[in-house]
């Protein structure tokens, strides 16, 4: 007999409105929704890549994967997407290097709230990274829209070569 019984519960309140949800729909007007829409800097039927709304240290500007259809944690994803999602990190990291020229890139995931997942929509974060950045040790802190819509404009570009390579 076989057990089909979740692995795991959700951590999303009942009443949750996603903030990603209603990005990738367009929607940025919750009053509880940071995203605004010029962070975006990729979007197709899969996936969404934007601005994140905190940056961490002196290095401050990174990107965020996220699927365009509700998931909450790693452990929703399905194989497809999850090999999408981490094929298009890469792609991320490169646009990244060409976009800002930092030393050095990282990737960092959280699942859960011991896990340190804030948002209940599966996202990956994706960091442009320098010797003295500190990032495992800072404060998430406010990025202003404005500066944020020139770090969406800049990684756009830089994404859209990165890709155009593919072809």
């Amino acid at each position: 007999m076989e057990n089909s019984a979740p692995l795991w519960s959700s951590h999303a309140p009942e009443d949750y409105v996603c903030p990603f949800c209603q990005f990738a729909a367009g929607d940025t007007s919750d009053p509880g929704n940071r995203c605004e829409l010029t962070d975006l800097v990729y979007q197709d039927e899969d996936l969404l890549v934007l601005i994140a709304c905190d940056g961490f240290g002196p290095h401050a500007g990174h990107a965020m994967i996220i699927p365009a259809a509700h998931r909450e944690a790693l452990y929703d994803l399905e194989d497809d997407l999850l090999a999408k999602i981490s094929i298009f990190s890469r792609d991320v990291a490169l646009a990244i290097k060409l976009a800002w020229n930092p030393e050095g890139t990282s990737v960092r995931q959280h699942n859960e709230p011991a896990g340190n997942q804030h948002v209940w929509h599966y996202h990956l974060h994706v960091f442009p990274r320098y010797s003295d950045d500190m990032l495992y040790r800072q404060i998430r802190h406010p990025l202003g829209v404005e500066y944020r819509a020139k770090l969406a404009k800049e990684l756009r570009a830089a994404l859209d070569q990165v890709l155009s390579r593919r072809s």
